[in-house]
């Protein structure tokens, strides 16, 4: 590879570990040092004058904490004369901030973006964002991948001949689509209606499930409201049995505890965007890594390649709807 440093936040160390033994490139230590006053000071503890520098950093709990972590990791990239700053986000939560639904309303979407602009970050690198037009948001290069193919090929193990893929909303009825179209089965999706941030509201699933295994695909779950709302609709129309896919699996408060009580939920797969702390593990819970597809997005990053041709296999027509 070309001149690279990669430098990891404190958000979720396993996985830039994980990414730069992919890569096969050290991961470089990152100091974090706390004052007295709360504020946070960040020292990148290697090289970085014309490096191709690299900042895996998910915005996950403490979010602002980390978000901020990030942005002084990238002022002291810039600071250190850095060639160009990437930043690593596999989960960049502020992407549900995408909208004026309410008078007087912040869009942390766009905020956080311009922030990482301003910081010194010269490109995003990010997975799964939870509403396409975010991507817009960056004045900055985005390569936004998605976990499809990992989801999928992780579903291929099962007999597929009677399921069918859920999408708990309208809004991510392409994603599931173009997943179904994957696994080879039909597609549902659930009406649904938010109340507030924890609270939904589902009238009715649009499609047939009766007697069918069920797979729901969400982009992320966090109270896990939807999905036992969605349940409870899918119970009701006759499924089968029910299986949960997710990229990114924020798991808030008990929410893992409260899906795994489900007793016809089969099982619960999401992907290592956002660390989960042992003591919330369950045994319906399957964690697959997205690290292989984010380090081979920064190879080609780095050495100029194309990265929209990881997804080669994902025809043109639905490339807009899966990343």
């Amino acid at each position: 590879m070309n001149q690279i440093a990669v430098f990891g936040g404190s958000a979720h160390p396993q996985l830039a570990a994980e990414i730069c033994t992919q890569l096969g490139v050290p991961l470089h230590p990152t100091m974090v040092k706390r004052f007295s006053n709360d504020c946070l000071e960040v020292q990148l503890q290697a090289n970085c004058r014309e490096q191709d520098v690299f900042l895996i950093q998910t915005l996950s709990a403490p979010v602002q904490d980390h978000l901020v972590e990030l942005l002084l990791m990238a002022d002291a990239a810039r600071g250190a004369s850095a060639a160009r700053i990437t930043a690593v986000i596999p989960h960049y939560s502020y992407a549900r901030s995408d909208k004026k639904d309410a008078p007087r309303i912040s869009l942390g979407g766009r905020l956080v973006a311009d922030l990482l602009a301003t910081a010194g970050v010269s490109r995003v690198l990010t997975m799964t964002l939870h509403s396409p037009q975010v991507h817009g948001f960056f004045s900055v290069p985005v390569d936004h991948l998605h976990a499809l193919s990992e989801l999928a090929a992780y579903f291929q193990r099962y007999d597929l001949s009677n399921a069918v893929v859920v999408s708990p909303d309208l809004g991510n009825a392409k994603s599931a689509a173009v997943f179904a179209k994957r696994l080879g089965t039909p597609v549902a999706a659930g009406a649904k209606e938010r109340i507030s941030d924890t609270q939904v509201r589902i009238s009715a699933i649009i499609g047939e499930v009766s007697g069918r295994d069920v797979i729901v695909l969400d982009d992320e779950i966090a109270s896990g409201g939807s999905m036992i709302e969605l349940m409870a609709h899918l119970r009701a129309n006759g499924a089968r049995s029910i299986r949960i896919a997710c990229t990114h699996g924020i798991f808030a408060g008990s929410a893992l505890q409260r899906l795994a009580a489900q007793p016809d939920l089969s099982e619960i797969v999401c992907t290592n965007t956002l660390p989960i702390a042992p003591d919330r593990v369950v045994d319906k819970l399957t964690v697959l890594s997205v690290a292989p597809a984010l380090a081979e997005a920064m190879r080609r990053i780095n050495s100029g390649e194309s990265v929209s041709a990881i997804f080669h296999d994902v025809p043109l027509s639905d490339r807009a709807a899966a990343e």
